[in-house]
């Protein structure tokens, strides 16, 4: 890893991280970078996930007041978001790394067409002292995802998060931030464990990461979404093409 790849890793990072932060799609930023400075596939991904813990940690203490109002609802939903990371995790350590790279474009793929699919702002009337039945699961499967690639896997739990009646899309992007994060956090150990990670490439992308997760939650407050979610969407579409041709 020399310095200039080490700093297009750290601005990878910072830039993936605000990607993450505005529309749940780091990896679409960090996973390329990881690939273009060397990391094979599985080794890239699982690097990514260790990576966006700090992510995810910068973000937690940027969003202290929306998750001050949200806890009990995080309390009830934790259990299903580390189930479903470690579920991810173990089932990416089983995927042959020639099979990961042919389904990675489709994944991107799909993340962009959601991306530009609008997110639902209002819902049923919203009570936080209960869940509606049908969110533990998703939660799970959403975090399944995660621990595996996880590309969109924000843009997914806050679609599901803001169906439920979330009145506030900084509270419930907090919510969802810290959710997945506890999925990340269950997966980076389980690669951690099992030594998948390039940490020469781990090391600059997180400290990219955990600078952008402070500043997300600032952007959040104040910036109008829409355009560039729409930019970010197409961006992936673009990306899910130019690896699908490369891999063909």
């Amino acid at each position: 890893m020399n310095p200039i790849e080490a700093a297009a890793l750290v601005l990878a990072g910072f830039g993936g991280g605000l990607c993450g932060s505005l529309a749940g799609l780091a990896s679409l930023v960090s996973y390329p970078a990881l690939l273009a400075v060397g990391a094979p596939p599985i080794t890239a991904n699982a690097t990514n996930t260790v990576s966006l813990v700090f992510n995810g940690l910068g973000y937690v203490i940027g969003s202290r007041p929306e998750l001050r109002s949200r806890a009990a609802r995080v309390r009830r939903l934790a259990p299903a978001a580390a189930l479903g990371g470690t579920a991810g995790a173990v089932a990416l350590l089983l995927t042959p790394g020639n099979t990961f790279s042919r389904i990675v474009p489709y994944l991107i793929g799909l993340s962009g067409l959601l991306i530009l699919v609008p997110a639902r702002t209002r819902g049923a009337p919203f009570d936080m002292d209960r869940d509606p039945l049908w969110l533990r699961p998703i939660v799970f499967a959403i975090a399944c995802y995660g621990g595996y690639f996880g590309a969109a896997a924000g843009v997914l739990l806050l679609a599901a998060l803001l169906a439920t009646g979330e009145p506030s899309l900084a509270n419930a992007n907090a919510t969802k931030t810290i959710l997945l994060w506890l999925a990340n956090l269950v997966a980076a150990v389980i690669f951690v464990a099992k030594g998948e990670i390039d940490w020469a490439a781990a090391v600059p992308l997180a400290l990219g990461f955990l600078a952008a997760g402070r500043l997300g939650p600032v952007l959040v407050r104040r910036l109008p979404a829409r355009p560039l979610r729409v930019a970010i969407g197409l961006s992936a579409l673009g990306l899910a093409i130019a690896l699908w041709l490369e891999g063909r």
